[in-house]
């Protein structure tokens, strides 16, 4: 019986997963359990594969690690698959840019033996940046996955409507099978398409299922982030896609019988937003990056309604399939 997965889900990571599996190598205090890592590639194009054949070549035996190819494009069927490898109740998602410390796997077991009803629970992440931060670059540093909640652990607790990323999150096995439809509506970012927001509906119907959500500040991990993602041309698109995934997410947890007016009500808030942001920065929306990324956030999260349901997203007949296929009743109730 494996305690816990690590699963690195890698699109095109040659020269990103080497560096994340030598972290996971030289990990301690992790000698009183059983655990292994799974290489999910997700339809890379580059040699990938044949790096990871590579170093299982030369692997010591403990951790197991192992490898297979997901060809759906996306990092949520990425992690659906590894769900579907992984024999163990603990499941630990690592991005081929995040460095765990030499105690994350450790931490990770600990916290998900300790805390029996936790669902799912995130990492303290620090950014490592390969260019200078552009001015006031903290204000929108959470969406690049960087999650600093002080030294405690806390709770999410579902009024705040905050989620932790998939960067060093944990999932426990049965929450996940349980609580996450088999098909859901966001998949990840492909190419030509920046939508985003895979994670958080994941988390969100899991959360929704009466499981906890936690923040484990003793799981640290280091997040590289590469010089283009900071400029104008990624961030710019990056932020659209976050925006447009937010229809989804905020409806979750609402009945179906309530959902046109939360639409609306969405909506008017969103507005409200825009109007209030652009009163504030329109003579630097064009020169502060950080304000024309916010700014963006919120048009987007204005129109995400009318962008998923126009782009296939929405499609009602899918939608009512999928949920008849689900037998949970927690998920059935609640959606």
């Amino acid at each position: 019986m494996v305690d816990l997965t690590v699963a690195i889900c890698t699109y095109n990571g040659e020269k990103r997963v080497p560096e994340v599996l030598e972290a996971l190598e030289s990990q301690v205090n992790a000698a009183h359990f059983s655990w292994e890592i799974l290489v999910v590639d997700n339809n890379s194009s580059d040699r990938t594969a044949q790096v990871v054949r590579s170093l299982q070549e030369k692997w010591p035996n403990a951790p197991a690690l192992k490898y297979c190819f997901e060809e759906q494009q996306g990092a949520g069927f990425a992690r659906k698959r590894a769900v579907q490898e992984a024999q163990s109740p603990l499941i630990g998602f690592l991005d081929d840019d995040n460095i765990p410390a030499p105690d994350w796997v450790a931490a990770a077991y600990n916290f998900g033996m300790a805390h029996p009803q936790v669902g799912a629970y995130g990492s303290q992440i620090q950014g490592e940046f390969e260019a200078p931060l552009p001015p006031n670059f903290e204000r929108i540093l959470p969406y690049l996955a960087i999650t600093q909640r002080g030294d405690a652990p806390l709770p999410y607790e579902p009024r705040h409507r905050v989620l932790p990323p998939s960067a060093g999150l944990v999932v426990r096995s049965r929450a996940w099978r349980e609580s996450v439809p088999r098909r859901c509506i966001l998949n990840g970012r492909v190419p030509g398409s920046m939508v985003t927001g895979e994670d958080l509906e994941v988390l969100a119907y899991i959360q929704q299922a009466g499981w906890e959500i936690w923040y484990n500040p003793r799981m640290q991990i280091k997040h590289k982030i590469p010089r283009q993602r900071l400029q104008r041309e990624y961030l710019i698109p990056f932020f659209r896609g976050i925006g447009w995934s937010r229809h989804v997410t905020r409806m979750v947890r609402i009945q179906p019988r309530f959902r046109p007016l939360a639409v609306v009500a969405f909506m008017v808030s969103d507005l409200h937003k825009i109007i209030r942001h652009w009163l504030k920065y329109r003579r630097e929306v064009q020169t502060d990056l950080v304000a024309a990324c916010e700014l963006e956030l919120l048009v987007a999260s204005f129109t995400s309604f009318f962008y998923l349901w126009q782009n296939g997203y929405l499609n009602q007949n899918q939608l009512s399939q999928e949920r008849e296929s689900q037998t949970h009743p927690a998920i059935e109730s609640h959606l």
